[in-house]
């Protein structure tokens, strides 16, 4: 079996599809192959993006004359889900949350905002591929593939681990040198997830950046701790590990997301209104 040059082999069968310039809008995609098919995790932040994917994984489907079975989706955010009709004829795994989430109309002035330099790709005619199968306790969705939902970067998130091959791809949960953003997720459930993924070892292949480790993770769950300890002050967060990170300008978001959920609001918060000029 000859593997595309674009994807980075983990293990038998498990591949991760990394973007090389890592910031937020560039994210990461997984595949699986097992005896009746290919399993992807994400799909890219633009059809664009998925098509390429695609492109990039094509040979391998021809070698080995096995369809693209299903698509596992960790997040209902565009980043993560918008290159989803590329994988059309594919059964779609999510979590309730997720689902609800991409079944509701895409806010394309807020995407063109947040990732300008994608916006040619957010015109009226984009959409996501619903979810068809959901997942909201643990479940093998084939002998290597397990799918664990987990709240975090938002309500609910998917993880898919392959314990065979010791990787796990943490999609939206996880983001190695590119700032994570939180509008309306749950910093505290967060950091206890990510508890519970340092936990398994192996390689963690995050929704962006590239692959890592435990030490990754820890300086993920420092970052979200920081924001929890600003009690809402944006400029509470000390100097650590995160200041060579991409995308600084989620600070805010992330602080203030923090500070309600803590005082019991679940509201977006301003600061996510303010960073896309609305």
């Amino acid at each position: 079996m000859t593997a595309p040059p674009n994807l980075v082999e983990l293990g038998t069968g498990i591949f991760a599809f990394i973007d090389p310039e890592p910031r937020y809008g560039r994210s990461n995609c997984g595949l699986i192959i097992d005896e009746d098919g290919l399993t992807i995790v994400d799909s890219g932040t633009t059809p664009a993006a998925g098509h390429q994917f695609k492109k990039a994984i094509l040979g391998l489907t021809e070698e080995l004359g096995l369809p693209i079975r299903r698509v596992a989706v960790t997040s209902s955010r565009a980043a993560f889900a918008g290159g989803s009709w590329a994988f059309w004829q594919s059964a779609f795994y999510g979590t309730t949350a997720i689902s609800e989430q991409l079944d509701a109309p895409a806010n394309l002035e807020a995407l063109t905002r947040l990732l300008p330099e994608q916006a040619k790709h957010f015109h009226e005619d984009f959409e996501t591929r619903p979810i068809t199968h959901l997942i909201d306790e643990d479940v093998w969705l084939t002998p290597s593939c397990l799918a664990s939902p987990a709240p975090g970067e938002g309500p609910s998130n998917l993880v898919i681990q392959t314990p065979g091959a010791k990787a796990v791809f943490a999609g939206a949960l996880a983001s190695f040198g590119v700032t994570p953003l939180s509008y309306d997720g749950d910093p505290v459930a967060w950091i206890k997830s990510l508890d519970a993924l340092i936990g398994l070892g192996g390689t963690i292949i995050p929704g962006h950046g590239l692959p890592g480790g435990q030490a990754d993770l820890v300086d993920l769950r420092n970052y979200l701790q920081a924001c929890v300890e600003a009690n809402g002050n944006r400029e509470g967060i000390p100097d650590g590990p995160w200041d060579s990170w991409t995308d600084r300008r989620f600070d805010a978001v992330n602080i203030e997301r923090a500070k309600r959920m803590s005082d019991g609001d679940a509201s977006i918060p301003e600061a996510m209104f303010e960073l896309l000029g609305m």
